[in-house]
């Protein structure tokens, strides 16, 4: 039995479009535009202008793509350099051994300026002040005692002799320079404001050391250190620093307060 013939497929016609060329000749666009290929003179002309103004765009594109290559490749070329100048240079940034040692030394340099300067303020005042201040308080201390002896002598005795204290032992000029460089040596342990910052301190310091260094047996009483020019509140806060550096040992155990010279230890 023959088998019924197939139908071969076709592609259905499409409708014109609405910008083709037949529609565009067929338009009112150009009604002076003779029949055929005559309309495509000014369509042409125009496509023409557009192209040129794409080629012109396309080259500033192009201009522009190497300019940015140019950039790119000279702006590497710095990264690259800036990377081996960091790799084979050495810029040490922490402070070495030799910043500390250098501090330290400038510090040891200021403290000693500052030493010197107050010695020499300290001996430009006992320059000024010189032998009419000595001599005056020689002068009131005398009378003072006069005054004292012939008020007792006139009423009655006094029930405790008066215990007259040593004169200071005479140094050498050896034995000086020594006893300078102990107590600087004892200055320099003690806080800041007994090594300079206040030149009056320092100078009570001094006097409390050494009237403990030439008292007997090296050990003194509170009230053996006071003197007219070294108050007694001067005199107890020095012994506290002496005392809590443990360069003088304090004893209370005879129910007397005595303060014993330890020196550094």
């Amino acid at each position: 039995m023959p088998l019924p013939s197939q139908t071969p497929h076709r592609t259905p016609l499409r409708r014109i479009s609405q910008g083709s060329l037949f529609r565009l000749s067929r338009s009112g666009a150009n009604p002076d535009t003779p029949h055929g290929l005559g309309f495509l003179e000014p369509a042409m002309a125009e496509f023409i202008d557009e192209t040129e103004a794409l080629q012109n765009n396309v080259e500033g594109l192009k201009h522009l793509s190497d300019s940015l290559a140019t950039f790119n490749e000279s702006f590497a070329s710095l990264l690259y350099v800036m990377d081996m100048n960091a790799l084979t240079t050495d810029w040490p940034q922490a402070p070495t051994d030799a910043s500390f040692l250098l501090a330290r030394r400038r510090a040891e340099e200021d403290a000693l300026a500052a030493l010197q300067a107050a010695e020499e303020a300290k001996r430009k005042l006992e320059t000024a002040a010189g032998p009419s201040n000595h001599a005056d308080k020689t002068t009131a201390t005398v009378t003072e005692l006069e005054t004292t002896y012939m008020t007792a002598g006139n009423t009655t005795k006094s029930s405790a002799p008066q215990k007259k204290k040593g004169k200071k032992p005479k140094l050498t000029t050896k034995e000086k320079k020594e006893r300078s460089l102990e107590i600087e040596k004892i200055v320099s342990c003690l806080p800041l404001e007994f090594r300079g910052s206040d030149p009056t301190l320092r100078r009570n310091m001094e006097m409390v050391i050494e009237g403990m260094i030439d008292s007997p047996n090296q050990v003194v009483k509170l009230t053996d250190l006071i003197l007219p020019d070294l108050p007694q509140a001067r005199v107890n806060k020095c012994l506290i620093a002496l005392v809590n550096r443990k360069i003088v040992r304090k004893d209370n155990s005879t129910g007397v307060v005595l303060y014993h010279w330890q020196g550094l230890q």
